[in-house]
């Protein structure tokens, strides 16, 4: 009865509105090379708290792939004297969630807990990154439900697409290889490689830290210190930036699917670049804004050709990439694509109407609070801004950015962005036919001819509607969890920039 009450109040403190106004963003002081922010939220008594260390899949040494997702699924599967189950036992009595989400550039660890809980939620986090214990049994296990999943994404062209997009489009850099390896390389990683890279890349310097909650800065000082004190004093070794982003062309890898999904990207801009906010309000009339983007309008709402297309600008460490990703029969392939490059280069060309800029900085800004609506989602949007190296005060500066975009702002970026003759274009499936001659998108009330709808794609895995983002698919892998929560209590899925 007491771990269910304590459930009900940690999924009840996630419903908790807040506004992004109303977080007062602090920093604490924890040693040089270690950046904390912290929310005091006496409201409820829990604590969430997300950090992010340098050990994501770029850090994978060259032939095995997947190691640091590896480990990352380690973390909660044994530590000190604790086996794997008396681990995890120690957790979902306590009512404590802990998650770790491998990404390409960290690792990031999630933990939701309530208040008089904290000093042993923060302890058993602390003693699974100093003291882990890969224990033969549990790497077993554990490298047999990765290479489940894996088999799984060999045979669904949207993982595929994914996959090999990533692959293509970064060349020989260590972000081209898929965050969870391959089946091969995951067979040959062994013990001694996992305490290895725990060792060295579960470390202090570097570590991004983002607490809300019941909590003042001297208990908050303690619960750090518990958790990641005792971490290594040292730096991970330095990312290469890419040689080169894109490789102009299409490449098809042949599956028999009734329905090719393709991922077509193009080189984007790096978080800190100043065209970064009008690229993403950009975006969002293009292709990140749902019904409302103009590649849905010309590929779905126009012409039958799919259920559902998006774009997204997104942001690595070392690199920027814009992509479009999307679902359709095989016989439709060719025209999707020729529509979508000719969407692109519209946009480029003529850039966004008065209204459609009018409704993007509706949307983004009023969304944006949403982000804020809980202690969990508050960490992790504030640990997104710590990664992208936003400063503290981002959140009081963010929709006043947004709104000072202008239709200028967009063509400019759309044009730097937009060059479909450069498209990497990726398609897992099949590519029958010839491409139909070039001819300008039909305008506003302006009639089409009727398409054939798709055929209804298949319910995913998951259960959720849609494609996938394009490439923050394969930007981050699926997070690990224990005692998993109600959905409202997770931060959200794509982070406000």
């Amino acid at each position: 009865m007491k771990a269910l009450f304590a459930l009900l109040i940690l999924a009840a403190a996630s419903l908790m509105p807040v506004t992004a106004s109303a977080v007062n963003v602090k920093s604490l002081d924890m040693g040089k090379n270690v950046q904390v922010w912290y929310v005091e939220d006496h409201t409820l008594p829990m604590i969430a708290m997300t950090a992010a260390l340098p050990a994501g899949s770029a850090y994978d040494p060259a032939g095995k792939p997947g190691l640091a997702a590896f480990t990352a699924d380690m973390l909660n599967e044994g530590a000190g004297n604790l086996t794997s189950q008396a681990y995890q036992s120690a957790l979902s009595n306590k009512a404590i969630r802990l998650s770790m989400t491998p990404t390409r550039d960290y690792l990031v660890i999630s933990l939701v807990t309530l208040k008089e809980n904290a000093k042993e939620a923060f302890r058993l986090l602390g003693l699974a990154l100093t003291r882990p214990r890969f224990d033969p049994d549990a790497i077993s296990r554990v490298r047999a439900q990765i290479v489940a999943g894996l088999q799984e994404e060999d045979v669904d062209p949207q993982d595929v697409a994914s996959k090999t997009f990533m692959a293509t489009f970064m060349g020989d850099h260590p972000y081209a290889h898929p965050i969870n390896g391959t089946v091969a390389s995951i067979s040959r990683i062994s013990r001694n490689d996992l305490r290895t890279f725990a060792r060295t890349h579960w470390v202090r310097n570097g570590l991004k830290l983002s607490i809300s909650g019941d909590a003042d800065p001297d208990t908050l000082k303690m619960l750090i210190g518990s958790a990641f004190g005792q971490l290594a004093v040292k730096w991970a070794p330095p990312l290469p930036a890419p040689k080169r982003l894109g490789a102009p062309g299409t490449k098809v890898i042949p599956m028999p699917v009734p329905q090719p999904n393709v991922v077509m990207g193009l080189p984007g801009i790096l978080r800190s670049d100043r065209d970064f906010i009008p690229g993403y309000v950009a975006n969002y009339i293009l292709g990140g804004g749902g019904f409302s983007s103009r590649l849905m309008q010309e590929v779905r709402e126009k012409r039958g050709l799919t259920y559902g297309i998006s774009s997204s600008l997104d942001t690595l460490r070392k690199a920027g990439i814009f992509a479009v990703q999307v679902a359709t029969r095989a016989a439709a392939m060719r025209q999707t694509v020729d529509v979508a490059r000719a969407t692109m280069k519209d946009f480029a060309e003529t850039g966004a109407t008065e209204k459609e800029l009018a409704d993007a900085k509706t949307y983004l800004t009023g969304s944006f609070p949403m982000a804020f609506s809980s202690n969990a989602g508050i960490a992790g949007q504030l640990n997104s801004f710590q990664r992208a190296g936003l400063p503290i005060d981002y959140i009081g500066k963010r929709n006043a950015l947004i709104n000072a975009v202008t239709l200028d702002d967009v063509k400019r970026v759309a044009k730097r962005l937009l060059n479909p003759n450069k498209l990497t274009i990726v398609i897992a499936g099949s590519l029958p036919g010839r491409s139909a001659p070039a001819r300008p998108l039909p305008g506003p009330g302006k009639p089409i001819q009727p398409a054939t709808p798709p055929s209804k794609p298949a319910v995913p895995k998951t259960g959720a509607p849609g494609p996938k983002p394009p490439v923050s698919s394969t930007t981050a892998a699926k997070p690990k969890e224990q005692a998993r929560m109600p959905a409202a209590d997770a931060p959200a899925p794509n982070p406000h920039p």
